[in-house]
């Protein structure tokens, strides 16, 4: 039987598991019962298994052989604060939480590529890395922090994400560049209320919040290289709670993502320069908290060859798009990939009509969202034949 007829012959036990994590999702650092079920499997096939590396991570290792080439496979376990809205019969138990990421799914793969590699041959070390937090809380970095490469050295590490809007089982690698950093910024600016009849004896930081929100797009226009992508988004602006009332203060949020290391250092650059200015041209302070969040994710040139020939020995030319489109979405496994060289690929969720139903298709993070079953035999078999091939 071949691989793929084996993991799909397998794959009913993983659709079972995948609903029941998805009916029980938890938060980042909270993947308790998670983790639990995730080390049970691992240890009942023959995994050297940790817990709580990164505070609910789970690593499970197997050795083969006398060969030295050690593999890192990783997928992501935690769920979001959002309140689902499918009416799936494997929905949510949890008010107001839901696995709206797929992270239900990711880890359902490798389990199920788990238990193949238990009974498979290969040559080397296999480190399967169940990471917690991945949603915008940095697991992965505390995962590092806690010793992940110095306990578990990796030649080459490779994660796998679904994606809606694409067609179910489809394989999307991409070389060089493939998702943003996201940086976070809080302003405060400070002015001096007063009588909103009587602007002459205050300092309006509406006014000027007003004239940075319209300033800041001009850095993406006119500062960034039109060949290199960046987003600038301000998504708050909170000031003042009665109509003649000039406030005293007013708040912004923005995001910033860049697909470049150096346009991400420029627009830091110019973010702080341009808000600055325009608040003191207005006659207020601003005050700039500024917080580095997830790096550019980049997958290196040769783990990235490695896994297109994998996509296309399983799946087919017909479904393998080789360089696959940029995204602005950002991922903490570019942490792990600023460590190990490795590769990060997408598999497709389903595009709605005619493929897939609407949950399928249904963008990620949306209350509707649900991962596709049908990906489980697929991207288990895809972990299996890269492991194969790399621990040759």
């Amino acid at each position: 039987m071949d691989l793929l007829s084996l993991s799909t012959e397998q794959s009913p036990e993983f659709v079972a598991l995948r609903r029941d994590i998805h009916r029980h999702p938890e938060l980042g650092f909270e993947e308790h019962r998670t983790s639990a079920l995730v080390a049970g499997k691992l240890r009942d096939w023959g995994y050297e298994v940790e817990q709580g590396l990164g505070g609910t991570g789970v690593v499970g290792r197997l050795r083969r052989g006398s060969g030295k080439r050690r593999l890192g496979l990783r997928a992501d376990m935690d769920a979001l604060p959002i309140q689902e809205a499918n009416g799936l019969p494997h929905a949510s138990c949890r008010a107001g939480l839901m696995h709206g990421c797929g992270h239900d799914g990711h880890t359902a793969m490798l389990l199920a590529a788990a238990r193949l590699l238990a009974a498979a041959d290969f040559d080397g070390t296999l480190n399967l890395i169940f990471q917690p937090a991945e949603e915008s809380l940095g697991g992965a970095l505390r995962m590092l922090e806690d010793g992940l490469f110095d306990k578990y050295p990796c030649d080459a590490i490779f994660a796998m994400h679904n994606m809606p809007g694409v067609a179910q089982g489809r394989l999307v690698l991409r070389e060089g560049p493939m998702m943003a950093s996201s940086d976070y910024v809080s302003i405060t600016l400070h002015g001096r209320g007063g009588h909103g009849a009587m602007p002459q004896h205050a300092a309006d930081p509406v006014v000027a919040a007003a004239s940075i929100v319209m300033a800041l797009q001009s850095i993406v226009a006119r500062n960034v290289d039109p060949l290199q992508a960046a987003v600038v988004t301000v998504g708050a602006l909170q000031a003042g709670q009665a109509n003649n009332v000039i406030p005293q203060q007013a708040h912004m949020q923005l995001s910033v993502r860049a697909l470049d290391r150096g346009v991400r250092a420029l627009l830091r650059e110019r973010i702080h320069a341009l808000v600055t200015a325009q608040a003191e041209s207005l006659g207020v302070r601003a005050d700039i908290d500024y917080r580095s969040g997830y790096t550019v994710l980049v997958n290196d040139a040769a783990q990235t060859a490695l896994a297109r020939e994998v996509a296309l020995e399983l799946v087919g030319a017909d479904q393998v798009t080789l360089q696959g489109p940029q995204l602005t979405g950002s991922e903490d496994f570019a942490f792990m990939l600023e460590r190990v060289p490795g590769s990060y690929l997408l598999i497709g969720n389903g595009q709605g009509d005619g493929d897939g139903d609407a949950a399928h298709a249904c963008m990620v993070h949306n209350p509707g969202y649900d991962f596709n079953d049908a990906n489980i035999p697929i991207g288990a078999a895809y972990w299996v034949k890269l492991a194969q091939r790399f621990l040759a």
